[in-house]
């Protein structure tokens, strides 16, 4: 099975850091409000130390570091192929799963670039199948997706990929004629 580009790396590093940025920002304001109250509380008249500030110059690098080593083992983890019977991938860490996608299945094959990825050049592919056009979780309907994202590999992957699935799509398509 083949892996993704080693510049992946990169690119889940910074999504998983920008993702857990919002609510550690949020959980850091309402923690200095709530130590700011607690402050002006303190009946013995004395001033109230923001200890808590020094523990940022430990907190963020550790969570860094542990961002960057998930960022790997999720590299390390992601593989997909191409076999006969259909495109094969399979992720996850802690939880793994195994996708596959036959070839009469699949709709459209598209190629995503987003701006982190242009920058890392890198491309997304998104495999899109018959009756697989929204993504369903145990929330409900959540909206138009692909059954079958490979995400971060290189742009001359990502149309090699993309051309011989279509190739191999109109293949499994003519041979029941």
């Amino acid at each position: 099975m083949k892996q993704l580009d080693p510049k992946a790396v990169w690119l889940f590093f910074i999504s998983f850091v920008l993702r857990a940025f919002i609510p550690i920002i949020f959980l850091s304001i309402y923690g200095a409000v709530i130590l700011s109250d607690l402050g002006k509380s303190l009946d013995n008249g004395g001033e109230f130390s923001f200890g808590f500030l020094n523990w940022l110059w430990i907190i963020i690098p550790v969570f860094l570091v542990l961002c960057f080593v998930w960022a790997k083992l999720t590299y390390h983890f992601y593989r997909y192929e191409l076999t006969d019977a259909g495109f094969r991938k399979e992720l996850g860490v802690i939880y793994k799963k195994y996708v596959t996608i036959p070839y009469d299945r699949i709709q459209n094959v598209d190629i995503n670039r987003g701006i982190l990825a242009r920058i890392l050049g890198l491309s997304d592919l998104n495999i899109q199948t018959a009756g697989m056009s929204a993504t369903v979780s145990r929330y409900g309907v959540m909206g138009g997706g692909a059954e079958g994202r490979l995400p971060a590999v290189s742009m001359a992957v990502g149309e090699q990929l993309r051309d011989e699935l279509i190739q191999r799509t109109r293949q499994s398509k003519n041979q029941g004629l």
